[in-house]
């Protein structure tokens, strides 16, 4: 059975710019695929939803505190109203530090993307230059058959 797709173009787009927008079929099954095309390329893929990640910055790449559900259970007087506050590693950051040594790099593949504000985007657009093993795909939405573009050209286009 022949490839669809070697996925080339795509790898190259995404090390010549850092961070790419991506527009896949609803029906899903080609972000599959180019994530194997990734990591036979020597990348290791981390995948997220955008929904409800708070502050990017914080949770990428430094130690953040989060708060679980508190159940019905409450502590008096030992801490706020609210619930203790646990503090959790950067994640893009940890993955970084933890790589093994001949991989290429760490893509975040984020769905979902819709979702984020323009200066989140813009953030995602510029962390692979605060952090070069990092690469960013957001996906924006759907469409009849996968396509990618540049994230900072997406932003430009929408201003």
């Amino acid at each position: 059975m022949p490839l669809l797709t070697t996925g080339k173009t795509f790898i190259r787009d995404l090390e010549k710019t850092g961070a790419l927008a991506v527009y896949a079929p609803l029906e899903g099954g080609f972000e599959g695929r180019y994530q194997r095309r990734l990591r036979t390329n020597g990348y290791n893929t981390m995948n997220f939803s955008a929904r409800g990640l708070g502050d990017l910055s914080a949770y990428l790449m430094g130690v953040h505190g989060v708060r679980p559900a508190h159940l019905g259970k409450k502590n008096i007087g030992q801490e706020g109203a609210v619930g203790p506050t646990y503090f959790v590693p950067p994640m893009a950051l940890s993955q970084v530090e933890n790589l093994p040594p001949k991989s290429k790099g760490l893509v975040l593949w984020i769905i979902e993307g819709f979702v984020l504000s323009r200066q989140e985007k813009e953030y995602l657009a510029n962390l692979s230059k605060i952090e070069p093993k990092i690469k960013v795909i957001l996906e924006l939405g759907g469409e009849r058959y996968f396509r990618w573009q540049p994230l900072s050209d997406v932003i430009s286009t929408v201003a």
